[in-house]
């Protein structure tokens, strides 16, 4: 993951300078775990929400101070603010949506929560974090698929970090809990069939 965050944070110095392949790179790296956030937030609309949100990035790259973490965070926070305005605009609340199995396909090496879910089928994966609480849902988003640490997580939020680690906690625990009697059907089934 540190090599990933220099990696992120030597194009995102490159693009402020104004080279276009490094920019194209900013997006390859970013866009994978951003809109798996906003298909979190807003489901099918994820991806126009996104255009919003690097159009904006784009425009105010040359404001952002920090690193790649640091960047990833900004990014989510203004992906975030896109999407909040484009739920108020259709005046529904934020809805937690399935996520598509390019989504769910992270680097190794991220934590255990990414472990449990590529046990289960990604069609089970995002039925169960569909079904998590929006704020539980919406942590375990920023911590797993975009990546963010708990105080990130937490300035996108709006929140403590203490809070957003606990939602995302609860809300691990709760996806752990449900994987439980899940590994252990296929078992029984093939035990019966013998």
């Amino acid at each position: 993951m540190e090599a990933y965050e220099g990696e992120l944070g030597v194009v995102v110095a490159r693009a402020q300078e104004g080279d276009e392949d490094a920019f194209a790179r900013v997006y390859r790296l970013v866009q994978p775990g951003l809109l798996g956030y906003l298909r979190g937030l807003v489901a099918e609309d994820a991806e126009d929400v996104a255009s919003d949100a690097w159009l904006e990035i784009a425009r105010d790259l040359g404001r952002f101070r920090g690193d790649g973490a640091g960047f990833r965070g900004w990014t989510a926070t203004i992906a975030r603010h896109r999407a909040l305005d484009h739920l108020r605009k259709q005046r529904r609340r934020p809805q937690t949506s399935l996520l598509e199995q390019d989504v769910l396909e992270l680097p190794d090496g991220r934590d255990t929560a990414v472990a449990a879910l590529e046990t289960v089928s990604t069609e089970q994966a995002l039925e169960m974090i569909g079904s998590l609480p929006r704020d539980q849902a919406e942590a375990v988003l920023l911590r797993v698929v975009v990546g963010l640490d708990g105080p990130a997580a937490a300035r996108v939020l709006g929140k403590r970090p203490g809070a957003v680690r606990s939602a995302a906690h609860r809300g691990l625990r709760r996806l752990a809990e449900r994987l439980a009697p899940t590994r252990t059907r296929p078992r029984a089934l093939k035990d019966e069939t013998k």
